[in-house]
């Protein structure tokens, strides 16, 4: 029966997008009564802003329902695809609608892909009310856009949907698509299907619907794990390793080996690895870290990360995991001291502060006569001619002298150890 049901060319994410507010689910801090799009909308008073958040949350929705609900001429360009020409042509029926008393709006999609000669195109059209800016991004505005184009526009954060705003979507989309009104859908996994589409109501549409089309050919479908698994074969995972995620992900990771939790810094290299991160990224993070973070606390630290690095290069993914996560494992675990970092820094401090002072004589090579009879190499003390191969000596300028760059971790490594066991008692966790 199924069989002769026509499938439909446009995708059903696109076929069942809400065009009001009543049909939209989720961010409600935006869209609620009171709230500031909201408003908008009611009062007809559009202003420039820019929508940030994870990809199928609903910025384009949104767009749209203002375009739909406002008296403004509402224009859309993908900023992958579009030009400084696409601009300029939107800004000249602007500036005819503003002549007329008539709004234009200018949608951009992926704004943060516009250069910054493309956003500077907008900011004359925008400061003059001849356009309404509405951008969607899914990276950092604060790093993608420009302060000039942020200055003038309003930035609203949109949050990733909970299970409850996908749950809506999906029995909406059941209910009002006219495709899938037609079939008889007795069951879905829901869980498993919010599941793979990692938090995107877009994606978990088009699951769904390539779920049905699959199925089409029997009487009574039922969308259970098995199938909706062998459709997508893996989770969607969101991590985009030039945008805001890599750099949010990247950030837990340090800080979770820099404290000491081997689970957490796990699960962050985990979420790295499964979202595609080069792991020489990783590994190369690693050797900075066996120094920053642990340096003469644990010398070895720095030999097995730099080891691992090595291994990581020689034999790559998949196998490459098992070695990141010993690396990981074992600087997670491994008494800290930041000594060795805060010294350089101490270091530099004083040089790019205070003026340079010269190498005192007695420090200098003397390999002419004319030098020697000067003073360099004047009283040095070679330190190999005393006991111990220790000599008291000042090698600083005479008036750093007493000066100190270097604080070592004064705890010895039986300490460190039973301050470490203690620690693991502390949080219940039972590592052998």
């Amino acid at each position: 029966m199924n069989k002769k049901i026509k499938i439909p060319s446009t995708p059903l994410a696109e076929r069942i997008r809400p065009q009001s507010i009543i049909d939209f689910f989720g961010q409600q801090h935006l869209l609620d009564k009171g709230k500031p799009i909201r408003l908008m909308i009611e009062n007809d008073t559009p202003s420039s802003f820019i929508l940030w958040g994870p990809p199928g949350t609903g910025k384009t929705t949104i767009a749209r329902i203002i375009a739909n609900q406002t008296e403004a001429e509402f224009f859309q360009i993908n900023a992958v695809s579009s030009g400084v020409k696409d601009i300029r042509s939107v800004i000249e029926i602007g500036t005819n609608n503003k002549t007329l008393g008539k709004r234009t709006i200018l949608f951009i999609d992926e704004i943060h892909r516009f250069n910054k000669a493309q956003q500077d195109a907008l900011l004359n059209s925008i400061e003059s009310g001849v356009l309404i800016l509405i951008g969607a991004t899914t990276e950092n505005p604060s790093f993608e856009v420009i302060p000039a184009l942020r200055s003038r526009a309003r930035v609203f954060v949109l949050e990733e949907l909970t299970k409850n705003d996908l749950v809506a979507i999906l029995k909406s989309a059941i209910i009002k698509d006219e495709f899938l009104k037609q079939i008889n859908l007795k069951s879905i996994d829901e869980d498993f299907l919010i599941y793979l589409s990692g938090g995107d109501a877009r994606i978990m549409l088009t699951i769904l619907e390539a779920a049905v089309i699959q199925e089409l050919d029997k009487d009574e479908i039922i969308l259970t794990k098995e199938i909706l698994e062998n459709i997508v074969q893996r989770k969607n995972i969101f991590y985009d390793k030039g945008g805001e995620e890599h750099y949010n992900i990247i950030s837990a990771f340090i800080k979770s080996v820099r404290g000491s939790d081997p689970d957490a810094a796990l699960y962050w290299m985990a979420r790295m690895l499964e979202g595609g991160e080069d792991p020489l990224f990783i590994a190369r993070r690693l050797i900075i870290l066996a120094s920053e973070d642990i340096g003469n606390a644990s010398p070895n630290a720095l030999v097995l990360a730099e080891a691992a690095f090595s291994a990581v290069d020689k034999i790559g993914m998949p196998e490459a995991r098992i070695i990141l996560a010993q690396c990981v494992t074992y600087l997670s675990s491994s008494p800290k001291s930041n000594a060795s970092y805060m010294g350089i820094e101490n270091a530099l401090t004083e040089v790019r502060n205070n003026p340079l002072a010269p190498v005192p004589l007695h420090l200098r090579n003397a390999p002419t006569k004319l030098m020697k009879d000067i003073g360099y190499h004047k009283n040095y003390k070679y330190a190999h001619d005393f006991e111990n191969h220790f000599v008291e000596e000042n090698y600083l300028p005479d008036n750093l002298k007493t000066k100190q760059f270097y604080f070592p971790t004064e705890i010895g490594q039986e300490k460190r150890l039973k301050d470490w066991l203690k620690f693991l008692w502390k949080t219940k966790k039972n590592y052998k």
